[in-house]
């Protein structure tokens, strides 16, 4: 009988806030030439090898909603507001009542991501994993978080910071993926 697969990560867009020193919610960010931000975000998870997408929405949910791709599931973040943890958590806890052994966790706002950096972070995913990519040593996106951890992960996010500290704390294994692309978010319009 042949080996099964393990199954593939979940792949977690967030683009919940709202973008103020970007200028309004980058969730409605599009290429010069159109393509949605959260459409490149989709692509390069599902490239990168991750099997379920979801989108976590909140600012302009209703203007984003449209621009989120067929294949990817919107998780709604009514508490928005209160900053980036709120994103965080509620796409945990959807991801929850899947079986993804680990989700792979990328803002939306990285809309050069490489596929190649988010497939070295997938290659890691199991329950226990805790993964981050970093670009020439810094600490940057995409970030894996394995099923085992995403109760201590929802318990200690806050505000606007996310997991970092969590990763700093449970010293996450660092993968280097500079070779890739730049790893740069964009916060200006």
């Amino acid at each position: 009988m042949p080996a099964v697969p393990p199954e593939p990560p979940c792949g977690v867009v967030l683009a919940a806030g709202a973008g103020r020193r970007f200028g309004g919610p980058k969730a409605l960010a599009r290429t010069p030439s159109g393509t949605p931000w959260i459409a490149l975000a989709v692509r390069a998870l599902r490239a990168g090898g991750c099997g379920e997408i979801l989108v976590a929405l909140g600012a302009s949910l209703e203007e984003a909603a449209p621009l989120v791709p067929a294949d990817a599931a919107i998780v709604p973040v009514p508490d928005w507001a209160s900053g980036v943890a709120a994103s965080l958590r509620a796409s945990l806890a959807h991801a929850a009542s899947g079986t993804s052994p680990a989700a792979v966790i990328m803002p939306v706002d990285t809309p050069d991501a490489s596929p190649a950096a988010i497939a070295r972070l997938v290659r890691r995913a199991r329950p226990d994993a805790l993964a981050q990519a970093v670009y020439d040593g810094v600490p940057g996106h995409p970030v894996l978080i394995g099923r085992a951890q995403w109760s201590a992960v929802r318990a200690a996010v806050r505000g606007d910071i996310g997991a970092r500290p969590y990763l700093i704390a449970q010293q996450a294994e660092l993968v280097e993926c500079g070779d890739l692309w730049s790893g740069a978010d964009r916060d200006e319009s």
